[in-house]
């Protein structure tokens, strides 16, 4: 038997659909009526979200009471897939551009993104309907776009998206290493009894 499955009978690990709206924390902020993830689920003392989704974004998001499996999700070791619909048609150039690395502004200073994977979806993606309406489609076209990344700089896809032009509408995490949102729905919380992340 693997360390990884004896420690993990000591942990709890969920998996969750985070929806639209909710703050990637338990505890609710003094001066915002935002709902947290405990509201979605009893969860145990110590339970941690791995990472972030901003309030507007939505998707896959792990929760643990392992300190080091969050440690280990969070490295660069690890892709993480989004959805991201965007304001506009993506050109051949906005492509690359991505692909490559763009700069943007992280804690007021310049940074440069690291090379990831970009493809346009065609057709868009089946994903749950967000709950608040995105925008008049009478406003112009969209278009739906897979990234995958190893870092995690706050709002990065966002600011990776404006930086070519390409304001985000709709950001869906979809998978992080070989764990899949799949079917899930806004809200839903599967406990399992091990990640097994970073294991081919």
């Amino acid at each position: 038997m693997s360390e990884l499955q004896v420690t993990s009978t000591l942990y709890s690990h969920f998996v969750i659909y985070k929806p639209f709206g909710f703050l990637s924390q338990f505890v609710p902020e003094t001066r915002k009526s935002k709902p947290v993830l405990a509201q979605l689920y009893n969860f145990p003392d110590k339970t941690m979200a791995i990472g972030r989704l901003d309030h507007d974004s939505e998707g896959l998001l792990l929760l643990t009471t392992d300190g080091m499996q969050s440690h280990l999700i969070r490295s660069k070791d690890i892709e993480k897939e989004y959805y991201v619909q965007v304001d506009g048609k993506v050109s051949a150039e906005q492509l690359m551009l991505l692909q490559q690395g763009v700069e943007i502004g992280v804690n007021g200073t310049k940074y440069q993104t690291l090379p990831c994977k970009v493809e346009l979806l065609t057709p868009e993606p089946n994903l749950p309907a967000r709950g608040k309406k995105i925008r008049d489609p009478r406003h112009g076209p969209t278009s739906w776009l897979s990234i995958t990344i190893r870092e995690g700089k706050n709002r990065q896809i966002r600011k990776m998206t404006a930086a070519v032009g390409l304001p985000t509408l709709r950001l869906v995490r979809v998978r992080i290493d070989h764990i899949k949102l799949g079917n899930m729905q806004p809200g839903d919380v599967i406990t399992i009894e091990a990640f097994d992340i970073g294991n081919d």
